[in-house]
């Protein structure tokens, strides 16, 4: 596949601070690994810098008073009504470069959404996207703009029809709030349940409206599930999708935060279930926009989308890591030296969390499947 990797140093302006789990650093490292295997080299890679978003753009998606809001933060001032736009509290801080750097990020996927929207590459893969969680006029979950939800927009307003494939441990709710009335984009979010974790929401029957009705799809799981109730989930529910929706173009949210040592989740997944994942998805054949996500073990976050553009791209990476990225990690005071993890045996048949799965499932086939006329 002829593959891009959007990457920029100006992603590190948008610094949350020391105290904050959301580190920037994860983008440099994945870039850093990346480079350290040698891929950029690769005739059917490129590397490629964005520029940052337009307020146009932005505008897609966002209202023009929160806009404006952060539009102020950059500039050192502080807006009115802060709390009521979700802004300086809790998991979204205020500081400058927040507009800035999250412009950054927007940019990088509505690039990739073009290169492949126009066959330029057949992927693209926005490590500093995947911001899932901010809704039209507030911040939510560390996410101040919805560059997944803006670029399939401006896909959508040349009349595309986009499947949007979210694989995070937390439930994709700005992007399925930003299409839940429209049969033009289908949403499916696979993510730890909300009645353990932010933001509460995600529950099987959360199934769109109007026109959308069926065209939002959840799949929560329990805490504790693994690669093999995960994927086969997965499995399950996916593919039938998209064969039925046949998209013109395919976006996938890649959060890591579903690995086991994961500091603010409940999953877990190796990097096993996660490169399955990735493999189905390539296999697939459709135009793919690939973003980020979640991930707050940082190591984990630069084995894993490592691992996933390596499959994008077709390069099989050895599984020591180098020396040089080894290197890199000790002065952070950070320690691997694999790339992927060992191989876990599976849970038990019937294990409750197998249970919970298999319900959500069986949900699933009976009230959406026959929506898109597929027959289990």
């Amino acid at each position: 596949m002829r593959s891009a990797f959007i990457y920029s140093d100006r992603f590190q302006d948008c610094d949350y601070g020391e105290g904050h789990p959301l580190k920037m650093v994860r983008l440099r490292l994945t870039y850093d690994l990346l480079k350290s295997y040698e891929i950029f080299g690769k005739n059917n890679v490129r590397l490629v810098e964005p520029a940052p978003a337009s307020r146009e753009e932005v505008r897609l998606i966002h209202t023009e008073g929160y806009v404006s809001a952060l539009e102020m933060i950059d500039k050192g001032h502080e807006p009115a009504e802060l709390s009521r736009h979700g802004l300086g509290w809790g998991d979204n801080p205020i500081f400058k470069g927040v507009y800035g750097g999250s412009l950054s990020g927007v940019g990088g996927s509505t690039m990739a959404a073009r290169m492949v929207e126009t066959g330029e590459v057949d992927v693209a893969f926005n490590i500093a996207g995947g911001l899932h969680h901010a809704m039209p006029d507030r911040a939510s979950g560390f996410c101040y703009l919805n560059d997944p939800a803006i670029a399939i927009r401006d896909l959508t307003s040349r009349g595309k029809r986009v499947v949007y494939i979210d694989i995070d441990a937390h439930h994709g709710d700005g992007v399925q709030h930003a299409f839940y009335d429209t049969d033009q984009v289908l949403t499916i979010s696979l993510h730890e349940s909300g009645r353990f974790l932010f933001p509460g929401t995600g529950d099987v029957a959360e199934t769109g409206k109007g026109k959308g009705k069926g065209y939002s799809v959840n799949l929560p799981f329990l805490p504790a599930t693994d690669d093999h109730i995960f994927v086969w989930g997965f499995e399950q529910v996916v593919p039938p999708l998209i064969e039925a929706f046949k998209p013109d173009l395919l976006v996938s949210q890649l959060g890591v935060d579903t690995m086991a040592s994961d500091p603010l989740t409940h999953l877990e997944l190796t990097t096993n279930g996660f490169t399955r994942m990735i493999e189905l998805i390539k296999a697939w054949s459709v135009p793919w926009v690939a973003l980020g996500g979640g991930g707050y073990n940082i190591v984990n976050v630069a084995r894993c989308w490592s691992l996933a553009f390596a499959i994008m791209a077709g390069v099989d990476l050895p599984d020591r890591l180098p020396d040089q990225f080894i290197a890199s990690l000790g002065k952070l005071g950070l320690s691997a030296k694999a790339l992927r993890d060992p191989v876990k045996g599976s849970q038990k048949e019937m294990d409750g969390r197998r249970v919970f799965a298999e319900e959500g499932v069986k949900y699933i086939k009976e009230h959406i499947f026959p929506i898109h006329g597929i027959k289990d």
